[in-house]
């Protein structure tokens, strides 16, 4: 008698995402969790700690990582960065250089406006709107609303207070960021959510990514 043919599980997709520092690395920990938690979902983020500098060093460091990562390992789906915006500005000319590398190398930026704890503030419940305009601000507004908060959190405790639902209202007004959930597959996956609540978020987030991203 034969025995039974154990199910096929396809290989999962490839995906560079850089990061500017350890707070970033946790975040993309965090987005692994929650894909590995939608069994639908084969997909493999590949971390890579940029360890800061201005946005274009930034930039280029994960330029250099990503062509070697692609050198040793192979090619990848699609690629990003995590950068803080509020270090723009302080050097025009080399900012200008930032947008025509990032597009040749095909980098989609994530900007965090003004930083890490702005893109953070975005997925707690009623913060959607807050727009702080500084780094301390943002740190200010974030550990009201979450006073457990600390710099840098690992993903497990991001995990117990950010999932799939948090996650959607973030994309309702983190257009880059909802352009990377776009291309891991979060969109296709949970658009059809039997969660009629989760549901709309997940189908309002990818309305706003396609028309950012068109």
């Amino acid at each position: 008698m034969m025995g039974r043919r154990r199910p096929t599980i396809p290989p999962r997709r490839r995906f560079f995402l850089g990061c500017e520092g350890a707070s970033e690395r946790s975040y993309g920990a965090l987005l692994q969790i929650l894909a590995d938690e939608l069994e639908q979902l084969h997909v493999y983020l590949d971390l890579q700690d940029l360890r800061g500098g201005d946005p274009l060093a930034i930039v280029e460091t994960a330029v250099a990582q990503l062509s070697r990562q692609t050198r040793n390992h192979g090619s990848f789906v699609a690629k990003a960065v995590l950068l803080d915006e509020d270090k723009l500005g302080r050097n025009p000319c080399r900012d200008a250089q930032i947008g025509p590398l990032a597009q040749r190398n095909g980098l989609l930026l994530i900007w965090q406006r003004p930083c890490h704890e702005g893109l953070l503030l975005h997925h707690l419940p009623n913060c959607q709107t807050l727009r702080p305009s500084t780094a301390a601000a943002a740190d200010s507004d974030l550990r009201r609303e979450w006073p457990a908060y600390q710099k840098p959190m690992t993903a497990n405790r991001l995990r117990a207070r950010i999932g799939l639902t948090e996650l959607a209202s973030a994309a309702t007004v983190e257009h880059e960021l909802a352009g990377l959930l776009s291309l891991l597959g979060f969109f296709q996956l949970l658009g059809d959510s039997s969660d009629t609540a989760l549901d709309s978020r997940w189908k309002e987030s990818s309305y706003r990514s396609k028309a950012t991203f068109q």
